[in-house]
């Protein structure tokens, strides 16, 4: 049968237009035995994926954006039967994997319907661009791939969570203060100890990245705000946002307190701003789309102040702490203060970021223009304060990001 998805593929994948894909979707419908071989094509264009740097959330999210969720679903099932041939993976893949869309069922909602999906799918895949690679692709050998947790980091990430979980469903804005603040607290005093540990073993530890999707609506205010959070967690942010996504690079502690930071706020955000409409919805004004552009630029932009504010004060009572301690708790030389150990990570951070994306750009983004948008969003973020960040100024504070 791999002649008739050769002619189906040149039919569809190498030529414009809907005529073509319906041809090729046409030769296929007529060929049930050609089932297997199709979706094993499919398998092969996603395998190329990973070639290109690819990573399984940054497919799912590029389909839905150009095409639908359909065909994410589609995405998804060729995706699960491709890395099922691996007997290991990176940690962050299990997580995506786990996350995909249930599997699609074959020649929904006719054979001819389920084809053209298919190949309008495997014409996306094929033109996708290569990108910046964030690890080794599955099946390749490395050292790092599976590098073993700190002793307490399940205990640790699992209390964050339940942290970030409680302030995201409560409804009463103190108290999600005051648990954001006790996760960033522990992200903080985690990030600082590695740091320590790591000068004082020597370490080679090198900085990693990650993709944290940031997608429409109003992406370029939740890029910012992602920009705000990684730089107050000692990691750089770069947007990409014709691909609906953000790199981050940094040391892995951090990339994990950046990812578990972000997603909170941006559900905290979101929440408060539903909240504010509702009352504005009630004084009789209608919902715009300004507002919510207005609200979540403020809201980024306020906690990008806020973070960098708090992130003096946290390290220099850290370095306090360390210079009496003599060295991290668990004893050993000291490592003649933290700001140096900081410092030298921050160095190994911007090397890489930079050697990552040698080409970035500064973009500025288009500015609020609902003064209530502005104000119920930095009334929210003052409410979502963190009282433990810690690290640089946020690149995103006069709305300008890297991209």
């Amino acid at each position: 049968m791999e002649p008739v998805i050769d002619q189906a593929c040149a039919a569809a994948l190498y030529a414009e237009g809907d005529a073509a894909l319906d041809t090729g979707a046409s030769l296929l419908a007529a060929a049930p035995d050609a089932d297997d071989a199709l979706l094993r094509r499919g398998e092969e264009f996603v395998r190329r994926a990973w070639e290109r740097g690819w990573h399984p959330a940054d497919l799912v999210r590029l389909v839905r954006l150009e095409l639908d969720e359909r065909r994410a679903v589609l995405a998804g099932t060729l995706i699960a039967a491709e890395t099922a041939r691996y007997a290991e993976l990176p940690p962050r893949w299990r997580a995506q994997l786990a996350e995909l869309p249930p599997p699609a069922p074959r020649n929904r909602p006719d054979r001819f319907g389920y084809a053209s999906d298919l190949l309008e799918l495997y014409r996306l895949l094929l033109r996708l661009p290569a990108i910046e690679p964030v690890g080794p692709a599955p099946g390749t050998a490395a050292d790092h791939l599976h590098r073993p947790p700190a002793p307490d980091e399940p205990r640790m990430l699992t209390r964050i969570r339940a942290l970030l979980a409680k302030a995201e469903a409560t409804g009463f804005p103190e108290e999600a203060e005051a648990l954001t603040s006790k996760a960033q607290e522990l992200m903080a005093r985690h990030s600082i100890d590695e740091a320590l540990i790591a000068a004082r073993t020597h370490s080679t530890e090198a900085p990693g990245a990650c993709r944290i999707g940031v997608e429409p609506p109003y992406e370029s205010a939740k890029a910012i705000l992602l920009d705000a959070v990684a730089s107050a967690n000692r990691c750089q942010a770069v947007w990409n946002g014709d691909l609906g996504f953000s790199t981050v690079v940094g040391f892995e502690p951090d990339l994990e307190a950046v990812e578990l930071l972000f997603t909170s706020l941006l559900v905290q955000g979101t929440a408060a701003m539903t909240r504010a409409e509702a009352g504005q919805r009630a004084s009789g004004r209608k919902r715009t789309k300004t507002f919510r552009q207005s609200f979540l630029m403020a809201y980024a932009q306020r906690l990008g102040s806020r973070l960098a504010d708090s992130a003096e004060r946290a390290t220099a009572t850290a370095e306090t702490d360390t210079d009496a301690a003599g060295g991290p708790a668990t004893g050993g030389p000291a490592t003649g203060g933290l700001l140096p150990v900081l410092a030298a990570r921050d160095v190994a951070v911007t090397e890489t970021a930079e050697r990552m994306f040698p080409r970035t750009t500064t973009t500025r983004v288009r500015g609020a223009t609902d003064l209530d948008g502005w104000t119920h969003g930095t009334e929210a973020a003052d409410r979502a304060r963190m009282g433990g960040a810690r690290g640089r100024t946020p690149r995103g504070r006069d709305g300008e990001i890297m991209a």
